[in-house]
């Protein structure tokens, strides 16, 4: 081993910690605990912790006196459709080319007026041939009742025998059906000449028309719409319980945003529609004015329901565990009032207010707001409030 090799190891030896450094570490450390310590002594209140010994001021609270109800009345409204009673959508039972439409959306027709005509041309040349058809098989009938006559006369006479008349009766009875046949042809011509034309069913409006003159049609192709005109009906869907209480050929109100109607109860299925869970009523409005087809009409039901509880507004109560929820009452106290919590079961809610149950008695004095300033036993002062937005028996 050379000289420069022995200082090279020498150099790159790891340096270890030694006694004194330690010693050193442990001095420094336990110095600064000391001043931290020194410290917190210093910054220490000498008069020691701060505890409160005054009991805060009582809290403003708005209260509303609880009275109780056995019942309670509510407001329901159903809504549905003033439809027409009848709706037809006309068309032609045999195709063709459309000569002439007599009418367009929005107009007011008669019934029986005509609305749409096909071209009938051809039609009416089959039927005049139809016609001459039957004339020519009436003078063959003709012919063959006076062969008739003249043979039953020669027979009488001994000139002919009685095969001759037979045969002369079964012609006169062939020429006959040819005639019924001729007629029933000229009269199917007839039918489908008539069939050619569109004709109002009822009195009505047109509300859709789809092809113009010189279409060629299909048979069965929608040509018009019609809508009839003066006679509307509801069809108004309530759940089962209060379509019970409903009475047929009563009149009921109905309330659209033209105004108020009157309609009398034509029937109630008294079958729960599957997928709306409500039983369909139809009322027949009586006086419709201006209400058009399609407008939403609404039934007002007023409803009984026997369920003792107590209204209060929806801001005095706060949710709780168990679909429970909860209110704060004021209750005296020896040095006033303090806030209770009292569990209370909702039984029905309408607009800003809940009809509720619950171990509160009449006159108790119901916290109405500031509800996220209050704990239970927190002294309060009450204030009588306005009352909830509708009166406490509903």
């Amino acid at each position: 081993m050379t000289r420069s090799d022995y200082y090279q190891g020498d150099e790159t030896r790891e340096k270890r910690p030694t006694f004194l450094k330690g010693l050193a570490f442990l001095v420094i450390l336990f110095l600064f605990g000391a001043g931290l310590i020194f410290a917190a002594i210093q910054l220490r209140s000498a008069e020691g912790p701060k505890v409160a010994t005054v009991e805060p001021d009582p809290l403003t609270v708005s209260v509303m006196p609880v009275r109780l109800a056995k019942e309670f009345r509510i407001d329901e409204s159903f809504s549905g459709l003033a439809e027409a009673r009848r709706k037809s959508q006309l068309g032609f039972s045999s195709g063709g080319r459309i000569d002439s439409i007599s009418a367009d959306v929005g107009d007011r027709v008669k019934q029986g007026a005509t609305l749409a005509r096909l071209d009938t041309r051809s039609l009416g040349a089959q039927l005049a041939s139809a016609d001459a058809v039957v004339e020519e098989a009436r003078a063959a009938h003709s012919l063959a009742l006076n062969t008739v006559e003249r043979q039953r006369t020669l027979k009488l006479q001994g000139h002919v025998s009685q095969q001759r008349v037979d045969e002369a009766e079964a012609q006169a009875n062939t020429s006959l059906a040819r005639i019924e046949a001729a007629q029933a042809q000229a009269d199917t011509l007839r039918v489908q000449i008539d069939l050619a034309r569109i004709t109002a069913p009822f009195d009505g409006v047109v509300t859709a028309r789809m092809v113009d003159e010189g279409a060629i049609a299909a048979p069965g192709t929608l040509i018009l719409e019609l809508v009839e005109a003066g006679h509307l009906e509801a069809r108004i869907g309530l759940p089962a319980v209060s379509a019970a209480r409903l009475i047929p050929g009563e009149m009921y109100k109905l309330v659209a945003d033209t105004g108020t109607v009157d309609a009398k109860l034509r029937t109630v299925t008294g079958v729960i529609d599957a997928d709306r869970r409500t039983v369909a009523a139809m009322f027949d409005i009586e006086n419709s004015g201006n209400l058009a087809v399609g407008a939403v009409v609404r039934l007002s039901m007023e409803r009984e329901i026997d369920e003792p509880g107590f209204w209060v507004p929806v801001k005095a109560m706060s949710t709780a565990s168990r679909g429970l929820w909860t209110v704060f009452v004021a209750a005296p106290s020896e040095h006033g009032w303090r806030a209770e919590r009292r569990p209370v079961e909702m039984v029905h809610s309408e607009g800003g207010r809940g009809f509720v149950r619950g171990p509160v008695q009449e006159g108790d004095r119901v916290i109405v707001d500031g509800l996220q300033r209050i704990a239970p036993g927190m002294p309060v002062v009450p204030r009588d409030a306005t009352s909830a937005d509708a009166s406490n028996e509903g």
